[in-house]
């Protein structure tokens, strides 16, 4: 148990804790699900290129070594003093910027739960007030002993998975607590706040995210977001550094990609599953946004994985075939 002592050296034991934690249960380079659910640790053995990825709303801690994720064109570099929040599903790049094999990128992603956020505002007596300069759905916090606390908690659960249904309900809600007092909390309430353009943004990347494949009309996404088209359209990128159709196309060609890669897929079969009519007009579009070709980047994408090269695919287990999902 860590006992009372000075706040570095507290804040030196939970990292320590941390560090160990995750390390024993992280083998090698990869990332690694739990028995907690919306938990995942992961481990870089070495610095890696930015990868495209999609982050759902949630905390993500490196207890050593530096990552870097990048929205927008902007980037946010975050470590073991600062940590990165999400209020809404963003496609992104991550990149590992510090890592060895010596002292590798350890860390943990966890997932936020906006009735857990809007619960404790509501009954915590918490400030619901939304700050208006909060414009983004990325942002960099300070990590705190406050914050590293529960998360020492949470990953040492792990090691007693018969008191996890018990102790990680009380343990998830004291870290939204501790996120909602911290220099973040304006971030969060974007989720939380049912009135807000946040959330109603929020469910229309969740409509997205299912129908990407389906022709996009943004002035009927608009309205079923209760938002006219222009302030739609603003608030869409302001918090995703993306315009609707640039979103779509980003979760079309990404998914593209996944399908060519793990399912084997041709790239007109690809192109057609993902909602393209036309295959040369994928293939610029893929181009334009990996930078090469969907066949030559398949076959290169190949032959690193038969070397050995680690490669990292966005895959996106809540998407499926499009339907006719509604808000």
């Amino acid at each position: 148990m860590i006992s009372a002592q000075s706040p570095k050296k507290q804040r030196d034991d939970y990292l320590s804790a941390l560090i160990s934690d995750i390390a024993k249960r992280t083998p090698d380079t990869g990332d690694f699900g739990t028995a907690i659910p919306g938990l995942d640790l992961f481990r870089r053995n070495a610095p890696a290129p930015p990868v495209s990825c999609i982050v759902p709303p949630s905390i993500v801690l490196v207890v050593d070594g530096a990552k870097k994720m990048w929205v927008g064109g902007e980037g946010y570099g975050y470590d073991s003093s600062r940590f990165l929040v999400t209020s809404l599903d963003l496609p992104a790049n991550s990149e590992v910027t510090e890592a060895s094999s010596d002292r590798p990128c350890l860390g943990l992603a966890f997932k936020l739960d906006q009735r857990i956020l809007a619960e404790l505002i509501t009954h915590g007596n918490l400030s619901s007030r939304r700050d208006r300069s909060v414009n983004s759905g990325i942002g960099i916090g300070t990590v705190t002993d406050a914050i590293l606390a529960p998360f020492c908690r949470l990953v040492a659960l792990l090691d007693e998975p018969e008191a996890i249904p018990i102790l990680e309900p009380m343990v998830q809600r004291e870290i939204h607590y501790r996120l909602l007092m911290s220099d973040q909390a304006a971030r969060l309430r974007q989720i939380a706040a049912v009135d807000g353009h946040g959330h109603r943004i929020g469910k229309a990347i969740d409509w997205l995210k299912v129908n990407f494949a389906l022709p996009l009309r943004v002035e009927e996404l608009a309205h079923h977001s209760q938002m006219s088209t222009p302030s739609f359209h603003q608030h869409f990128r302001q918090l995703t550094a993306m315009s609707p159709i640039q979103y779509q196309k980003w979760l079309r060609l990404n998914e593209a990609k996944r399908l060519m890669l793990n399912e084997h897929r041709d790239v007109s079969t690809a192109a057609f599953e993902v909602g393209y009519e036309s295959p040369s007009q994928f293939s610029r579009e893929y181009s334009r946004m990996f930078g090469v070709a969907p066949k030559r980047d398949i076959a290169t994408l190949r032959e690193k994985a038969r070397e050995n090269v680690g490669i990292n695919v966005t895959t996106y287990s809540q998407i499926s075939k499009p339907n006719t999902a509604t808000f």
